[in-house]
């Protein structure tokens, strides 16, 4: 089909998109808790002629929203969380909150992301009821992705598994495939128990979980020493006994985030981290429990799709910025560290730094108004993201669409603030098309998918690793 058309119909459907995407952006709500934006995803998405299924696999804030009718059926993810301490006003280059009330902001981007991925479903739909393509679309509404990893919690119940593909974005300061793969990731708490006491007048009868939280941290400080270079670890204090210092804390509980390659070297790092939790509760008399929080599975990448969406990266037309939007976005590059050239393998491919040399004028522009060129690479990204889970179950590939500011740092309120702007809303219009034209692709020519399922077969020979134990439920009541 004519890839226009599906533009067109992305274009006739601005207002509808830059509407959902300033409600997610004002509801502002955090991981598993986005009742309001999934409640706005679904009414919308019934409005439009989708078919609505609420509360996937037991997680109030999952949905999906499908139409047509057979194979292939090609899934489109969608996310919509928000984190804490971002408050910030739109299209503002001074740090200023947008509400004393709600001190959350959409710092990565998900009202974008979500809006974007649905405006690739509506323009598929349409073709679909004009008969110009044929097989079934599907808009995923996945939580939780800003620490409670809603993706994987939905793939250890089933979801995604019959998929044929499935396609994404993410929004950030270029236009970008992403390719390589993202750390596993598990996070758990460990909660240790003593006994209280006066801290000065009979400490010998406590018994200081404090104590026992703090020794675990530092044997895990020595542990740094001896891990593999791809592997970290994060932690956080959930609970550090009271604030009164002349009581010996009867307890403490300290949150663990532990990244490694894959799943399995995950697991066996953790072994470690949990003798060492283990000793510390040795030396202080305590004891320690542990539970599960979540947990993602590294990426696996598919060459075929990301060679897809590359070309229709090339295809669809990029945004053409306003003066009054290239100076909101020098202003806002003044106010971070200077990070040298875009792109995630510029620094490691002659041919592409040479091109985002000339292009982003040495890594001067304020705005990325270019596509990187593609290279399939095994480059490794230390984060961890639960598109990962995905890959597992399904060929799947993703991108980067500029909405940021050149060099803009993550989950920072400079995101937040240009998360409500022109520059924002050209972003999701050119990501969305993206999608589409991709989506169009995959359902006119089946070879596309055979050659994708294939490379999938070999990369997921070895299954997929679930990395959340079973009983595990899903949201922040956990902690």
């Amino acid at each position: 089909m004519d890839k226009k058309t599906l533009y067109d119909c992305i274009e006739k459907n601005k207002d509808v998109l830059i509407d959902l995407s300033d409600h997610i952006w004002e509801f502002a709500e955090l991981s598993m808790l986005e009742y309001k934006s999934a409640e706005y995803y679904c009414q919308l998405l019934e409005n439009l002629g989708f078919t609505v299924e609420r509360k996937l696999c037991g997680i109030p804030t999952a949905f999906s929203g499908s139409y047509g009718s057979g194979r292939p059926v090609i899934g489109l993810l969608g996310e919509f969380d928000a984190l804490d301490g971002l408050s910030q006003q739109a299209a503002s280059a001074e740090r200023r909150a947008f509400s004393a009330e709600n001190t959350c902001g959409h710092g990565c981007g998900h009202n974008l992301l979500g809006t974007a991925s649905l405006g690739a479903a509506l323009a598929i739909k349409e073709a679909i009821a004009a008969g110009e393509l044929h097989g079934t679309v599907v808009f995923y509404g996945c939580p939780g992705e800003e620490g409670c990893a809603g993706k994987a919690f939905m793939a250890r119940d089933g979801m995604f598994k019959d998929l044929d593909a499935a396609l994404t974005w993410h929004p950030g300061d270029t236009n970008e495939v992403t390719t390589g793969s993202n750390a596993a990731c598990l996070q758990y708490i460990y909660s240790f128990t003593g006994l209280s006491a006066h801290a000065a007048g009979d400490p010998w009868d406590g018994r200081s979980a404090l104590d026992a939280a703090e020794l675990m941290n530092v044997g895990v400080q020595f542990l740094r020493e001896h891990m593999e270079r791809k592997a970290s670890i994060h932690y956080s204090f959930l609970d550090v006994g009271g604030i009164s210092p002349n009581v010996v804390q009867p307890t403490a509980s300290v949150l663990y985030m532990i990244r490694s390659e894959n799943v399995r070297k995950a697991k066996a790092l953790k072994k470690r981290v949990d003798d060492i939790a283990q000793g510390a509760a040795l030396m202080t008399g305590t004891s320690v429990t542990q539970r599960q929080l979540d947990g993602t599975a590294s990426t696996l990448s598919n060459e075929v799709l990301e060679k897809l969406l590359y070309q229709n990266f090339l295809q669809a037309p990029l945004p053409e910025y306003t003066p009054e939007e290239w100076e909101l976005a020098s202003q806002l590059k003044a106010t971070f560290t200077d990070t040298g050239l875009p792109g995630k393998c510029t620094a490691d491919y002659p041919e592409v730094k040479a091109a985002v040399m000339e292009k982003s004028d040495g890594g001067k522009k304020a705005l990325n108004d270019f596509v990187i060129p593609y290279v399939h690479a095994n480059s490794y990204a230390s984060g961890s993201t639960d598109v990962g889970d995905v890959s597992w179950l399904t060929p799947t590939a993703q991108f980067t669409a500029v909405t940021w500011a050149s060099g803009s740092p993550g989950h920072s309120w400079q995101n937040v603030s240009l998360g409500r702007s022109s520059i924002g809303y050209k972003g999701v219009l050119l990501a969305a098309k993206v999608l589409a034209g991709s989506v169009a692709d995959l359902m006119e020519d089946a070879s596309l998918l055979q050659k994708a399922r294939t490379e999938f077969n070999v990369s997921a020979a070895g299954g997929y690793d679930c990395p959340i134990e079973k009983g595990v439920i899903h949201g922040p009541q956990v902690l």
